[in-house]
């Protein structure tokens, strides 16, 4: 079985430590590093590459947001997924916009925070429960995406989109399809740039507003 590297950014240290044990005993990860800070876990994810990253909003110095720009920026290729005390509205969004694979909250259970990472290990989009229906309220009132009409969307492209809303990873719809994996990467890039969307996670809540007009 293929271990997950995961990368912790967080300015508390008792935090970090708590989650770094829980991964210690999932076979399914390893933990490789963690950063008090926006720019230290900036430099680590450089060196390390980690297969995830668990990303803290509210930081002194490099917030959570500016931090998940620069690993972006950076061209970091991991996924990256918010950890956080902050259900709100504009914080959910912020970080959806600026490229978050995922959105959790601290107060989440131990074993639904690994079932969580093991989907997003997978490409797979997730947001917490308690968050979800908030999402697409926000998401519908703040985008600049066109509407699926007026998207231009191939028979592929629109394949690969109800692929992704269903969950599925680059593999699964590549099994799906019957195309490769390398094909169906350069498909979700051509989907997010149509839609003006930055993540996976914004095209399956994109996906969901379109259902819902």
């Amino acid at each position: 079985m293929t271990t997950k590297s995961v990368l912790i950014i967080d300015d508390h240290p008792l935090f970090r430590k708590g989650v770094a044990q829980l991964l210690s005993m999932e076979d399914s990860f390893h933990f490789i590093g963690e950063a008090a800070s926006g720019q230290e876990g900036l430099d680590v994810a450089r060196e390390k590459q980690p297969d995830l990253i668990l990303l803290d909003l509210n930081m002194n110095g490099m917030d959570g947001i500016q931090t998940l720009k620069a690993l972006k920026e950076a061209e970091v290729n991991s996924f990256i997924i918010m950890l956080t005390v902050s259900n709100a509205e504009s914080d959910l969004v912020a970080s959806l916009k600026a490229g978050a694979d995922g959105y959790l909250l601290k107060d989440i259970d131990p074993e639904e925070l690994i079932d969580k990472l093991l989907k997003v290990s997978r490409a797979e989009v997730t947001v917490d429960k308690s968050l979800a229906g908030r999402l697409a309220h926000a998401f519908c009132e703040d985008t600049n995406s066109p509407d699926l009409a007026s998207a231009n969307l191939t028979e592929r492209e629109q394949e690969i989109l109800e692929c992704i809303v269903d969950g599925l990873s680059n593999k699964l719809i590549a099994h799906r399809l019957d195309i490769s994996e390398g094909t169906v990467k350069v498909h979700v890039k051509n989907l997010l740039r149509k839609l003006n969307l930055r993540s996976r996670l914004e095209i399956a809540v994109w996906a969901f507003n379109q259902q819902a007009h």
